[in-house]
C-alpha cells in the first residue's frame, strides 16, 4: 500500500519497498522523479537524496526515522557517489533538456563549476540546436520517442581552447529524465586528421591527391545545388576538415573544406586539367628522383598561380595532383570562361620559365583542357570527361597550349564513338546500301560505268555518307568486312544489269578499296572469289585506291595490285594530284586509270566564278596528255557545269563524273538510264 504525505515543503510520494525476509513491506521516502533526478527539498532547503543532489533530503516523517537507512537509501547513495566520482562527464536532464544535476567531470571538461551548470540548457552547452536534424533527434530522446542519440561536437573550454567531444543522450527508464554523457575525443580526432591527411595527399608534391580532389569536387557540386542556408553542412562543413587547419595554399578558403556561404556565390564551376608535355622523357633520361623534383616544383608554381587568381576573385581554388604528371585546378564559384582562360594562360607562362633542380636546368610545357559551366546539373564524372576530352584536343592541336571545351566538337566526338561501337555489327544487320554515280564518256555523253558509293542507314542518325564512317572503319579494321560486302554487292548488281539488258553495252563498276584491305586481307583471293560467285568478267571491275596509298607501294601491296591487273581487273588512282604526285611511279605501277581530283575542275574559274583560270586548265591538259602517253585513261571528278564539261572535252579527258550528269542514285535509276540509252554491244 502506498500513499502521499505532506512534508515541511509540500507533498512527496512514498513507495512500498520490500524488506528482507517475509515481513510486511515498509514505506520510505522517494523523490518525485527517478533517483537520478532532482530530489525533494529537505527542511534546510538542501537538495535531497537524488543522485545528483549535494545533501540528504528529509523523509517527511520526523526525526524518528532519521537514522533508519533502508537498502534503497544505500543504493541511492552509492549511485550518487558513483555519479560524482565518475571520470565520464555526465549530466541529468529534465524533459525540457535542462540540467538538473552535473558531475565534476563535466564541469572540468567545460572549465567551470558543477553548480554553474545547473538549470542551463544542454542544447546550448553542447551546441545541439545548430542544425535541425540534430535538434529533432535530440528532442526525440527527451520525449522518449528514441532510445539513444549520439553526435560529435566541437566545444569551447573557458580558457579559449577547443576540443572535440562525442555527445550521447539516452533516456533514463521510468523517470522522465535523460542522461547526457560527453567523451573528449580530441586526441582521436587529431590522429584521424593526420591519417586522413596522409591518405588524401600526394607524398611527392604534398598536394591533395585524386581521392580528395573528387571529394572536394562532389562537395562543391552538391553545395551549389543546395539552398544557401544548408552550405557548410556537407562532408566538410563542421567535420574533420571544417576547422581551417589547411586553409592556405592549395585550399585557399578560410574554412579549407567547408565555409560559411558568402555573397560571392556564382553557381558556376571551372576546371583546368593539365599534364606535362614529354614528362616521360625526363624520367627516362634523368631518373625518377629528378622527375619527382620537377613535379614538386611544378606543384609550387601551380599553387602560386591558383593563389594569385583565387585571392583576387570570389572563392578559392584547389590544386591537386591526379596521378603521374596530371594536375587539376578546381575553381569554385567561377565568374566565367574568361577567368578560366586567364588562369590557364598564367599557368602556361609560369611553367615555361626554366626549372633549376639540383644543378639540372629543365624547360617543360603543358597542355591544358579548360571547362567552365553552370554547376547545376553537372556531375563529377561529366565534368572530368569533358576536361579529359579537352586536354586530348589540346595535345592533338599541338601541345603547349590550352583549349576550351567546345560542345559542338564534343558532340561530333560522341557521335564518332557511337558510330564506332555500332559499325561492326551494322554490316550483319544490313544497314548499308549502295548508290551508284555514272561515269560518262566526254566525247559522246554515254554512260560507260558507275562508281559504287556506300551509304549507312543508321537507325539513330539517318543516312550517313562515306566521309562520316569510312575513316572510323579504317581505324578499327572493320573496313575489311565492310569493303568485302561493298565489293560483292557492287559486282552482283553490275552482273544483274548485264543480264537484264543483254542488248546494251555492259557497264563497268568502280569500287573504292582502302589500303588496309590490301594489308589485312587477301584482296586478290576475295576479288577472284566474288567474280566467280557473281559471274562478272574481270574487265568490268575497276578498283580505286587513293594516290597516297598507291604511290610508294612495295612488297605485298604492289604484288596484290600486279596480281589484280594480271587478272584483268582495272586499277584506278583516285584523287590524283593531291598526294605525292610522284609521276615516276606511274610507269612502274599496274595502273589503268587516273581520276583527277575535283579541285582541278573547280579551279577552271577564279574565285569570282566568272573569269576562267588558265593555270588549272593548263595543269589538267598536261596531266591528260601525260596519262595518254603512258596508255592511261583519265576521269575528271566534280563536273558540275556544261562549261567545265566542254573544256574537259576539248582537253581530251576520257570520262567525267559529277552532278552535271547525275547525283548518286539507286540501282533502279541506273537500270532506267541503261534502258534509255541501250545500244547494241560492239
Amino acid at each position: 500500500m502506498s500513499g502521499t504525505s505532506e512534508g515541511p515543503h509540500g507533498p512527496h510520494r512514498t513507495a512500498v519497498v520490500p524488506q528482507d525476509g517475509d515481513g510486511p513491506p515498509s514505506t520510505q521516502s522517494v523523490t518525485e522523479r527517478h533517483p537520478l533526478g532532482r530530489a525533494d527539498t529537505g527542511p534546510a532547503g538542501a537538495r535531497g537524496a537524488g543522485i545528483g543532489g549535494a545533501g540528504t533530503g528529509g523523509t517527511g516523517h520526523g526525526p524518528a526515522h532519521a537514522d533508519a537507512e533502508t537498502d534503497a537509501d544505500a543504493d541511492e547513495r552509492d549511485y550518487r557517489g558513483a555519479f560524482h566520482a565518475a571520470q565520464l562527464a555526465m549530466a541529468v536532464l529534465d524533459d525540457n533538456g535542462t540540467v538538473i544535476s552535473a558531475n565534476d567531470a563535466l564541469a572540468a571538461l567545460l572549465g567551470t563549476q558543477a553548480a554553474a551548470l545547473l538549470d542551463q540548457s544542454a542544447a546550448d552547452l553542447v551546441d545541439l540546436a545548430s542544425d535541425s536534424r540534430t535538434w529533432h533527434a535530440y528532442r526525440a530522446v527527451l520525449d522518449t520517442h528514441r532510445s539513444r542519440f549520439r553526435c560529435t561536437r566541437r566545444l569551447k573550454h573557458s580558457d579559449g581552447r577547443t576540443l572535440w567531444a562525442e555527445v550521447t543522450v539516452a533516456p533514463v527508464p521510468e523517470s522522465g529524465t535523460s542522461l547526457l554523457s560527453i567523451t573528449d575525443i580530441s586526441d582521436r580526432r587529431e590522429l584521424q586528421a593526420r591519417l586522413r591527411h596522409l591518405q588524401m595527399h600526394d607524398p611527392v608534391t604534398r598536394l591533395p591527391n585524386r581521392t580528395l580532389f573528387f571529394e572536394r569536387l562532389a562537395s562543391a557540386l552538391e553545395t551549389s545545388a543546395l539552398d544557401a542556408s544548408s552550405y557548410g553542412t556537407g562532408p566538410y562543413g563542421g567535420g574533420m576538415y571544417g576547422t581551417g587547419t589547411y586553409s592556405t595554399g592549395a585550399y585557399a578558403r578560410s574554412g579549407a573544406y567547408g565555409d560559411t556561404r558568402g555573397d560571392g556565390r556564382t553557381g558556376r564551376i571551372g576546371l583546368c586539367y593539365l599534364d606535362l608535355d614529354g614528362f616521360k622523357a625526363v624520367n627516362d633520361t634523368l631518373g625518377h628522383r629528378t622527375g619527382d623534383r620537377l613535379l614538386a616544383a611544378v606543384a609550387t608554381r601551380l599553387t602560386e598561380c591558383a593563389d594569385q587568381d583565387g585571392y583576387t576573385r570570389s572563392g578559392g581554388h584547389l590544386v591537386a595532383r591526379l596521378g603521374g604528371d596530371e594536375f587539376a585546378i578546381l575553381v569554385e564559384d567561377s565568374t566565367g570562361t574568361e577567368q578560366l582562360a586567364d588562369l590557364a594562360r598564367s599557368v602556361l607562362t609560369a611553367l615555361q620559365r626554366p626549372f633549376d633542380l639540383a644543378g639540372q636546368r629543365l624547360s617543360v610545357s603543358a597542355s591544358i583542357g579548360v571547362v567552365e559551366r553552370a554547376a547545376q546539373g553537372t556531375t563529377p564524372t561529366g565534368l572530368m570527361q569533358a576536361a579529359d576530352t579537352t586536354l586530348y584536343w589540346a595535345k592533338a592541336d599541338g601541345k603547349a597550349r590550352w583549349t576550351l571545351f567546345d560542345p559542338e566538337r564534343n558532340a561530333h566526338r560522341m557521335t564518332r564513338q557511337a558510330l564506332t561501337s555500332r559499325l561492326r555489327p551494322a554490316v550483319e544487320r544490313e544497314e548499308f546500301v549502295l548508290q551508284y554515280q555514272p561515269l560518262v564518256g566526254m566525247a559522246d555523253g554515254t554512260v560507260r560505268g558507275v562508281e559504287a558509293l556506300v551509304r549507312w542507314n543508321h537507325p539513330q542518325f539517318g543516312t550517313l555518307s562515306p566521309n562520316r564512317f569510312v575513316g572510323i572503319a579504317e581505324e578499327d579494321g572493320s573496313i575489311v568486312q565492310l569493303g568485302r560486302w561493298v565489293l560483292r554487292t557492287a559486282c552482283r548488281q553490275a552482273r544483274r544489269w548485264q543480264l537484264d539488258h543483254p542488248g546494251a553495252r555492259p557497264l563497268f563498276v568502280s569500287v573504292n578499296v582502302a589500303v588496309r584491305q590490301v594489308w589485312d586481307s587477301d584482296l586478290v583471293a576475295d576479288v577472284a572469289e566474288i567474280l566467280a560467285e557473281t559471274g562478272l568478267v574481270p574487265h568490268l571491275l575497276q578498283l580505286e585506291l587513293t594516290e597516297s596509298a598507291v604511290m610508294g607501294s612495295a612488297g605485298r601491296p604492289l604484288q596484290a595490285l600486279q596480281a589484280l591487273s594480271d587478272m584483268g581487273v582495272r586499277i584506278a588512282i583516285d584523287d590524283f594530284g593531291t598526294g605525292y604526285s610522284n609521276l615516276a611511279y606511274l610507269s612502274r605501277l599496274p595502273v589503268s586509270v587516273l581520276k583527277l581530283d575535283g579541285s582541278f575542275v573547280r579551279g577552271f574559274r577564279y574565285d569570282d566564278g566568272v573569269h576562267p583560270n588558265p593555270a588549272d586548265e593548263t595543269i589538267v591538259e598536261a596531266l591528260v596528255q601525260l596519262a595518254h602517253r603512258l596508255g592511261l585513261t583519265v576521269t575528271a571528278e566534280c563536273v558540275e557545269t556544261s562549261g567545265q564539261a566542254a573544256r574537259l572535252q576539248r582537253i581530251g579527258c576520257d570520262t567525267g563524273q559529277g552532278w552535271l550528269f547525275s547525283r548518286p542514285v539507286a540501282p533502279e535509276r541506273i537500270a532506267e538510264m541503261i534502258a534509255a540509252t541501250a545500244q547494241p554491244a560492239g
